[in-house]
C-alpha cells in the first residue's frame, strides 16, 4: 500500500491519518501500548505492509514486474494499487476524493510540528501538486516514479516501467479488487487492536 491507501485505511481520526502516512518515514521500533495517536498510526501502517506482503493477489502481482524493475516491484505495485483506489474512490468513501484530500492536507500542516524532517517535502508540496489525488492518473503515476526514481542514491529511471504497468493493468487491477476487501477488515480489526493495547500475533514493535 502507498501514500493514499495507507491515509484510507487509517480511519477518520486526523492524527491516526498522519501516523498512516509516517508509517513511510519513520523507522525503528515503537513500543507498545502507546496512547500516541500518531504513533498509532505508524504501527497500523506497519501491520497493513506485513499483511499485504503475505497476499497472494499481491505475490502475483509482484511477480508480473520484469527485469530491470523487478526488484523495485513491490514499490511499482503499491503505486498501482493507491492508482486503483483513486480511480474508483466512489465504491469506498463517501467523500469526494478532492475533499478527502484537501482535509488531509490540512491535518497535516495543522500537525506539522509532529513531522520527521525526512516527511517535511511531502508536506510542503503535496498540497500545491495535488499529489495524492493525481494518483487517478496514469501520466501523473509516470511522474510521481520519475520523481521517486531520482530520490535512490543511484537514480533509478522508474518512470520507464510504465508500459510494463499498463501491460499488466488489467490483472493488477483484478487482484486488487479481491484483496482490497480483506485489507480493509483486517486494517479495521488492527486498529481496535492497537488502541485496546493487545498484541497480535507476535507483531509487536515490527
Amino acid at each position: 500500500m502507498n501514500y493514499l491507501a495507507h491515509i484510507y485505511l487509517s480511519g477518520p481520526d486526523p492524527l491516526w491519518m498522519v501516523g498512516g502516512l509516517l508509517g513511510d518515514y519513520v523507522k525503528g521500533p515503537i513500543a507498545e501500548p502507546t496512547a500516541d495517536p500518531v504513533k498509532m498510526g505508524i504501527l497500523l501502517h506497519r501491520r497493513i505492509d506485513r499483511f499485504v506482503d503475505e497476499q497472494p493477489e499481491f505475490r502475483l502481482a509482484t511477480a508480473c514486474i520484469e527485469p530491470p524493475f523487478r526488484r523495485f516491484s513491490g514499490i511499482l505495485v503499491d503505486m498501482m494499487y493507491d492508482h486503483f483506489l483513486a480511480q474508483n474512490w466512489p465504491q469506498f468513501h463517501a467523500e469526494p476524493l478532492e475533499d478527502f484530500c484537501r482535509d488531509f492536507y490540512r491535518h497535516l500542516d495543522e500537525n506539522r510540528d509532529q513531522l520527521p524532517e525526512n516527511a517535511l517535502p511531502f508536506a510542503d508540496n503535496a498540497a500545491r501538486a495535488g499529489w495524492l489525488q493525481g494518483y487517478a492518473d496514469l501520466t501523473a503515476m509516470a511522474h510521481y516514479l520519475e520523481g521517486l526514481g531520482r530520490r535512490f542514491k543511484r537514480p533509478v529511471a522508474l518512470h520507464r516501467a510504465m508500459p510494463l504497468l499498463e501491460r499488466e493493468y488489467e490483472q493488477m487491477e483484478q487482484g486488487f479488487y479481491l484483496l482490497f476487501p480483506r485489507i480493509i477488515e483486517f486494517a479495521d480489526t488492527q486498529l481496535h487492536q492497537i488502541k485496546s493495547g493487545l498484541n497480535y500475533s507476535g507483531l509487536r514493535n515490527l
